[in-house]
């Protein structure tokens, strides 16, 4: 049986980046599990690839993603640049279609300087003034922020493993948790089991079930949603050169309106919506497994999810979401609002999903910010979503204090060439 210090579930950007962090620290023997052929295979590499700045971030309710998002940007430029991966500055229009949500932007703007976004980098935009930036975006007003840019956080995660292997990480792939038993071991799918002295849940999608098998989370459920996307063709481009979001409206639930994307490699696409689905590996159809989705609804029925059912704002949204799914033409109308020359015959093929699992309090309320559960034998991050890919480094880098100030890594220090500056980061975390 191999035993570790330290046993990483979830071979994601955040645990990844976590395993590099400690491979660079410590003298330690660590591992990755991760149950697919290669790190990185879920949300971490279908995303949109926006580096975000966290201007529209809550800084009393989203304060450690805010935090994390705002420190991350120069650590992904700085890994961008040291290992020649890919890396675009295109800047975001966060637009208002009318008075009411030009001051949503007005408290962003404050939102924006209070996260540590330098001023010179926001600019708040009047009709015309965005007219001349960008001739095809009609709006009320707009936020201009001119860092935000474009990676792929895929490749991202797959540098970070290898950084990590030369640390001495091992990487376990192809291996599924499931279960675990004191001591703690960890049992996995292929009839092979490890100990370690430490688990640490990065699992994502899974990330409740996970922190279930500690005993801990008892209280939680969750739910999946389905982010799809649109690629504008290759001729209509250059319709718009910049990021456009548009304020939410539905401010107390943790999806945004369909927006405009510029990728890495040039597409553009539209996207995304948040579609209910019973697992967070459903890229396609709506029912998935047979057996996930009966379990799935017997969860929904009994658990927290119910409350959600009777909030009629819900309702309405998943209505409008299902639509967009089923229809190519309402999702593409939802941009039009405020890009009034685009038309759905300009999309003819459709983009990488992703899945976003929030969690669901007692309340029937979504879980606005990340949380942190330990026992004596696991640390479980829950709730990790966006824009956790942008803020992972400095994220990890606080998660690795933490567990040092806890007593959790009693391990001798051994100083090893890094790509960043762990001290810098955790004295601004």
């Amino acid at each position: 049986m191999a035993k570790y210090d330290v046993a990483i579930i979830g071979g994601g950007i955040l645990g990844t980046s976590i395993s590099y962090w400690l491979s660079s620290l410590f003298d330690i023997h660590v591992c990755v599990i991760d149950k697919e052929s290669d790190v990185g295979m879920h949300a971490s590499s279908r995303n949109t690839g926006v580096i975000h700045s966290p201007f529209y971030l809550d800084p009393q309710k989203k304060g450690i993603l805010a935090k994390s998002a705002f420190l991350s940007y120069e650590l992904w430029k700085t890994l961008a640049e040291k290992r020649e991966l890919p890396w675009k500055r295109v800047g975001t229009l966060e637009v208002a279609l009318d008075e009411d949500q030009h001051k949503t932007l007005e408290k962003y703007m404050r939102w924006g300087v209070n996260n540590g976004i330098p001023q010179s980098d926001l600019e708040l935009l009047d009709r015309n003034e965005v007219l001349k930036k960008e001739p095809n975006v009609n709006c009320h007003s707009a936020i201009f922020c001119k860092r935000d840019a474009v990676a792929d956080y895929g490749r991202f995660t797959r540098q970070l493993k290898t950084e990590s292997e030369k640390n001495g990480t091992t990487f376990l792939l192809n291996h599924e948790v499931i279960s675990i038993e004191k001591g703690p071991k960890i049992n996995l799918k292929n009839n092979t089991n490890i100990t370690a002295n430490l688990i640490i849940n990065c699992a994502g999608g899974n990330s409740l079930d996970v922190a279930k098998m500690f005993g801990l989370a008892q209280e939680y459920s969750d739910l999946h949603f389905r982010g799809e996307y649109w690629i504008a063709q290759e001729k209509y481009t250059n319709l718009v050169k910049t990021n456009i979001y548009s304020v939410t409206k539905f401010k107390d639930f943790p999806f945004l309106d369909p927006h405009w994307i510029i990728r890495i490699d040039g597409r553009s696409e539209v996207g995304p919506n948040a579609v209910p689905v019973p697992s967070p590996e459903t890229y396609s159809g709506y029912i998935g497994n047979a057996e996930t989705l009966i379990s799935k609804l017997s969860e929904i029925i009994t658990g927290n999810a119910k409350k959600l059912l009777s909030n009629p704002d819900f309702i309405s949204l998943i209505s409008k979401e299902w639509l967009s799914s089923i229809s190519k033409t309402v999702m593409i109308d939802r941009v039009k609002q405020f890009i009034p020359k685009i038309r759905s015959s300009f999309f003819s093929e459709r983009g990488t999903a992703g899945i976003r699992t929030p969690l669901i309090t007692p309340t029937g309320e979504f879980l606005p910010d990340v949380i942190e559960l330990e026992n004596e034998i696991s640390f479980n991050i829950l709730n990790y979503n966006s824009p956790g890919a942008t803020g992972a480094p400095a994220y990890s880098a606080y998660v690795v204090k933490k567990l040092e100030n806890r007593g959790f890594l009693d391990y001798a220090h051994s100083a090893k060439d890094s790509i960043w500056n762990f001290e810098k980061i955790v004295t601004q975390t």
